[in-house]
């Protein structure tokens, strides 16, 4: 029995892709207060060599998970149309490979231990091996679920993962576990998400090992698969080079404002792409453009991160000082220079989506290319110069790599230049006035205790933020106010 969709009217769709938006965003977004309320206090109570030795073990980690097949779950959300039996084939697919890939972390880990010179990544990594067993009843779910743009099963899921997991990681480093915390609560708030995801999405299907006739899922999972081995070659070289030259405490001090940098870019941004990803496979099948679609989006997600980005990198001594502790100081100049970097990274990640769901996977393949010979040239050379190196190779190579991408990208997603620029102009103004007054407010401040200067600092940057964009960016205000609260017309 085939499995297709009725054309839907663009008041549907995009009453449909507000619902969306609220519940796959709104859902990540109290996930990962949960998360970091937890992170951060878990952070003041272990050490920089924990996270080191985290990053060292979760780079292989990475290296791995290419394979474990998401690109094949996605291209039912791509396809016109399909069967019950090419589900199965889905899941029997993702059966196959993720057993092949905790395999491999098993034997592999021992290599990669002495690769790094840290005998307790053999045993941190052979532990870790079993986050592949989740995978399975993790992607198949979410891509019958973001078929249907359907976020709010899904958001329960992630909620019910992120509570197990910030629970597990404040009860493990507070009884001692030290750098174990960060590998059992992964595999706990795992377990629970896909547990979650699997009884909303009533995936419960027996998996075929017959792939006769998959050829061509197989192929558009096989290219978004290379893909990500490209996109893994451009975020991890930097581990991957400097966890031979430094030691797990210059990598935990790297990783660590790293993380504090890509908050927004690595956990809200991905949301947002899914349903974006999900929206514009939509618009594709119907022949509608997505060009208008695209720059609306970049304007909203900009004018959101650009403050964030901006207020990071001046307020890093205080944030660092007041949330981190002392033992994380050295991370001070390492976030102010990332946080720059941020914005490209933003705008670059969210042209995949688009040419993705236009069939063209091909676009984001090269792109991915670029980035890898771009960065971990890059990271080369900035590995000589200490993490403060690695550091500025990001800001260096990520306006770089953006340029590349808008310009291999905007003539297939049908969007000039100009369209775009006109639709981050006022984020981007804003966000430049805005930090122009939290600067000189700072100047002028007395001596404060860090928290109180932050706080004074995060206030006035929220605030002019605001009246800025009331002032200047009125119907932007507007449209992000109708994305909220419009929501009920997709959901009554």
């Amino acid at each position: 029995m085939s499995i297709t969709e009725p054309e839907t009217s663009p008041d549907s769709l995009r009453d449909r892709v507000r619902s969306a938006v609220f519940w796959r965003s709104g859902s990540q977004i109290v996930a990962q207060i949960i998360t970091w309320s937890s992170t951060f206090l878990v952070i003041r109570l272990l050490n920089p060599e924990d996270y080191g030795l985290a990053a060292m073990a979760a780079l292989v980690v990475s290296l791995l998970s290419l394979l474990e097949g998401y690109g094949f779950a996605s291209s039912l959300i791509q396809r016109e149309s399909f069967e019950k039996k090419q589900v199965r084939q889905v899941f029997g697919l993702l059966i196959l490979i993720n057993s092949a890939l905790a395999t491999a972390q098993f034997f592999v880990a021992p290599f990669a231990a002495a690769y790094f010179r840290q005998p307790l990544l053999v045993d941190i990594l052979r532990v870790q091996a079993l986050l592949f067993f989740t995978t399975p009843f993790l992607a198949l779910p979410f891509a019958l679920l973001s078929r249907q743009l359907e976020y709010r099963k899904m958001a329960i899921a992630n909620l019910l993962g992120s509570l197990a997991g910030a629970g597990t990681a404040l009860a493990l480093a507070l009884t001692g576990f030290g750098v174990w915390t960060l590998v059992y609560a992964p595999i706990v708030m795992f377990t629970v998400r896909a547990a979650g995801m699997t009884i909303a999405a009533r995936s419960f299907y027996w998996p075929s090992f017959s792939f006769r006739g998959a050829g061509a899922m197989i192929g558009f999972g096989g290219a978004l698969t290379v893909t990500q081995f490209f996109w893994f070659l451009q975020s991890q070289s930097d581990v991957f080079i400097a966890g031979r030259l430094y030691d797990a405490h210059d990598i935990g001090l790297y990783t660590t404002a790293l993380f504090l940098t890509q908050m927004l870019v690595s956990k809200f941004v991905p949301p947002l792409n899914d349903v974006a990803f999900s929206a514009y496979s939509q618009m594709h099948r119907e022949q509608k453009p997505i060009g208008p679609a695209f720059a609306n989006s970049a304007r909203l997600v900009l004018t959101a991160v650009l403050p964030f980005y901006f207020g990071l990198a001046i307020t890093a001594e205080p944030l660092v000082e007041s949330i981190l502790g002392q033992q994380w100081q050295a991370t001070i100049p390492l976030v102010s220079l990332l946080a720059f970097a941020m914005p490209f990274m933003t705008l670059q990640i969210l042209f995949a989506p688009a040419t993705n769901a236009l069939g063209r996977p091909g676009i984001a393949l090269r792109v991915n290319i670029a980035g890898a010979l771009i960065m971990a040239t890059g990271f080369f050379i900035g590995a000589r110069y200490g993490v403060i190196g690695l550091a500025r190779t990001w800001l260096v190579g990520m306006p770089l790599l953006t340029a590349v991408t808008m310009l291999m990208s905007m003539p297939a997603i049908g969007i000039s230049l100009g369209q775009l620029a006109r639709a981050i102009a006022p984020g981007l103004s804003a966000s430049l006035a805005m930090a122009i007054i939290v600067v000189a407010i700072d100047s002028v401040l007395p001596p404060l205790a860090p928290f109180a200067r932050l706080a004074v600092l995060a206030g006035t940057g929220v605030a002019s933020y605001a009246a800025l964009l009331m002032l200047f960016a009125r119907d932007l205000v507007s449209d992000m106010w109708l994305l909220i609260v419009k929501r009920q017309a997709a959901t009554a």
